[in-house]
C-alpha cells in the first residue's frame, strides 16, 4: 500500500511540473509574434553543411520577421538560434537537460528549461507556424511525424514541414508516399506544404510566400492548444 501511495504521488509530483512548464512557456512567449521551429540532430558539428544551413535558414528567418524556436542545445540547434540572434531576431531555446547536451546553447534571446519532453514538445507545437526539419536521429523524427500527425487530425492548422537535405530525406520521403499514402494508411500530403528542399533561400522564400497568401494565419494567436 506504501508503495502505491508513493507512485501517486509521484505521478501527481510530475502532472504538476509538466504543468507549471506549459504555463511558464505560454506566458513567456504569447507575444512572440509568427516563430517557425526548425529541428535537427545534437551531433551535427559546426563544419557540417547541414549546421551551416540551419544557421543561415534562422537568420533569413530573423530577417523576414519570423521568431526562431529551437532546442537549445548543440548541433542543429546551436546553428539556428545562432543564425537567428546574430540577425537580430529572436531566438528561442526550448532547453531540456540530457547527459550529453547538460547546458543550453549561449545564442538565446529567450531560453525556457524544461525537465519533461511533453511539455517541451507541447510548446514548439502550440508557438510554431510551420516546421524546418534538418538532419536528425530518433528526436527529430519523433519531432517531426507529431507535427505531421497533429496537422493531420486537425489538432493545429496545417502549415509547411520543410526537410533540408534531399540526401539524407529522400528514402524516407519515398517510403511514406509508396507505402503510407500508397497503402490509404494516411490522408494525402499537399506537395506545397510537405516537402524537400536543399537551399535555404528556397526554404524561406516558401515559408513567406505561404504566409503571404494564408495573412488569416497570421492574425492568430502564437500560443494555440494542441
Amino acid at each position: 500500500m506504501g508503495h502505491k501511495k508513493e507512485e501517486i504521488s509521484l505521478i501527481q509530483q510530475q502532472t504538476t511540473q509538466i504543468m507549471s512548464e506549459m504555463v511558464l512557456a505560454a506566458d513567456t512567449l504569447a507575444n512572440i509574434g509568427p516563430a517557425i521551429s526548425l529541428f535537427g540532430s545534437a551531433r551535427i558539428k559546426p563544419e557540417s553543411e547541414h549546421y551551416q544551413k540551419s544557421e543561415k535558414i534562422a537568420q533569413l528567418l530573423a530577417k523576414a520577421g519570423f521568431a526562431v524556436i529551437a532546442g537549445g542545445g548543440p548541433g542543429i540547434m546551436e546553428a539556428a538560434n545562432k543564425g537567428a540572434i546574430e540577425a537580430g531576431g529572436t531566438s528561442i531555446g526550448l532547453h531540456i537537460k540530457l547527459h550529453h547536451e547538460a547546458r543550453a546553447n549561449p545564442f538565446l534571446s529567450i531560453e525556457l528549461p524544461f525537465r519533461h519532453f511533453v511539455s517541451r514538445k507541447s510548446t514548439f507545437f502550440m508557438h510554431s507556424l510551420a516546421y524546418v526539419v534538418l538532419p536528425g536521429g530518433f528526436g527529430t523524427l519523433d519531432e517531426l511525424f507529431e507535427a505531421l500527425t497533429l496537422m493531420q487530425t486537425g489538432k493545429v492548422p496545417y502549415g509547411p514541414v520543410i526537410l533540408v537535405g534531399s540526401a539524407f530525406w529522400g528514402g524516407l520521403m519515398s517510403w511514406i508516399e509508396e507505402q503510407l499514402t500508397g497503402n490509404g494508411l494516411i490522408n494525402a500530403i499537399d506537395p506545397k506544404t510537405f516537402f524537400i528542399s536543399d537551399e535555404p533561400e528556397q526554404v524561406v522564400a516558401h515559408l513567406i510566400n505561404f504566409y503571404k497568401d494564408h495573412p488569416d494565419v497570421l492574425k492568430r494567436q502564437p500560443n494555440r492548444a494542441v
